[in-house]
Formats: structure tokens, sequence, C-alpha cells
């Protein structure tokens, strides 16, 4: 952390100065804009990039007015967390996917859960189109129907642990159980994506750890932007059926 910043941080926790506050967040508003502009790739045109915005400046609030440097974590991994899901429960809020949409959803995940575990394997197109009973090219239709709803995916909690997650670093004496149990979902995580077809890993990876907008990512590819994101669709699916099915096993 800059000794500015962490002069500021040290005054505005010592006194809770509004004014103070003001220069946190205008010194942080750029988290608020990049993630802002890699999510308006994956909405509707019917929300903008402005709603999108405003909905991350109350999560930069909110990290503003939680954040411990004594904690002894980056103000901006911490603040990029509640960023995001702010603006994604901004959109929950919109409701703004359609229930026939959010049914595939549910259809395609555990399709690929069922297949996979029968396989032992990672299933193919072809393989998930027939088991849902559909043509390929209408698998292919539905993945580009699905793609807005892979955007919620990853940040959604797989069970009550994750949410008890959310909250570790804003306490004074973290719930040593619950970090436990928060680092096995991260364990889960990415054993399963290790576990991806190498397209759909590559994609994964450089979408959610390199921080890079499907532009960017079809560029290192030198695919489409509608293949890569088929491929992020299709990696989202697979991953949370496989992450259910780990969740069956380990209830079991």
């Amino acid at each position: 952390m800059k000794s500015s910043s962490n002069e500021l941080w040290q005054e505005y926790i010592k006194n809770k100065n509004p004014v103070v506050k003001e220069k946190l967040v205008l010194e942080y508003i750029s988290l608020v804009k990049n993630i802002a502009n890699k999510i308006s790739f994956y909405v509707p045109g019917g929300i903008s990039k402005d709603d999108l915005y405003g909905y991350g400046i109350f999560g930069l609030l909110e990290a503003v007015e939680r954040f411990n440097p004594e904690m002894g974590i980056p103000f901006s991994g911490y603040a990029v967390k509640r960023i995001k899901g702010a603006i994604i429960d901004g959109l929950r809020k919109e409701d703004w996917v359609p229930a026939g949409v959010r049914k595939k959803a549910k259809l395609i995940s555990q399709s690929y859960q069922r297949v996979e575990m029968s396989l032992l394997r990672s299933a193919t197109d072809e393989e998930i189109a027939l088991d849902l009973n559909i043509s390929l090219q209408e698998f292919y239709l539905w993945l580009k129907q699905l793609q807005y709803v892979t955007l919620l995916s990853l940040d959604e909690p797989f069970n009550d642990t994750a949410c008890k997650q959310e909250n570790v670093f804003d306490r004074c004496s973290p719930d040593p159980q619950a970090a436990v149990e928060a680092k096995e979902i991260k364990t889960l995580l990415a054993e399963a994506v290790d576990g991806l077809p190498e397209k759909e890993k590559t994609v994964v990876t450089l979408f959610y750890y390199e921080e890079l907008t499907n532009k960017e990512i079809a560029g290192v590819l030198k695919l489409s932007d509608s293949r890569v994101s088929q491929l992020h669709t299709k990696a989202i699916f697979r991953l949370r059926g496989r992450l259910a099915r780990n969740r069956k096993n380990h209830d079991l």
C-alpha cells in the first residue's frame, strides 16, 4: 500500500472523517470502472454501463467502511470482491434473467453432472445434447442464450459455508472453522478448473484469474468473441455440475 494511502487509512480509521472517506473512494474509483466495463460485456443491452457503475460504487463505499488494514490483506483485493458482489446483487434485484432461461441453465448443469458422473470424463457437446434430447444446433443456441447467466455462476455460493466466508475478514476474530471450510471450497474449485478441457480451462483462467476481457481472450487464443463466450459458458456449467457432484459425494 502506498504511503499516502496508508496515511489516509490511518486517519479514516481513527476518526471516520467523511472527507477522508471521499478521498479514499476517489483513489480507488478506477476499480469500479474496470469491473463495470468487464461485466458490461456479459449483460443484455437493456442494462447500461452506468447502472453497473452505480451498483459498483455502493460496493466500494461498503469496502472502505469495512476494511481494516491491520488484517494484512491489500485493499484492492478486498474491494474487488465487494464491488463485484454489489454489481451482481444489483443485477439480481433487476431480475433480468427470464424464468425459461433459468430453467435451461438448471437442465444443462444437471446434464453435465449426470453425464460426466456416468462417463468419468469430460462430456462432449454431442453427449450433452443427446442427454438433453435436443439437437446439437439447439444446444449451441441454448449456450448463446445462457451466456448472461454464467456471469453470476462462479460468484454464487456453493453452500452455506461460502456465505459465511464473505465476512471472515470483517471480524476481529475470524471463525477458524469457516476459514477452513472456505479453503476447502477453493481447493475443490481449483481442482474442478484443472480438470476442464484445455481450451475451457484457458478461458476460465484468463477471465477469472488474469482479469482479461472476452475480447482480450479472443485475441490471445485467436478465436472469435462468440467462440470464447461459448467456451466460457460450457466451462461454467461443467464446473457447476462437478461442484454439485462433489458436494453430493461429501454429504454421503
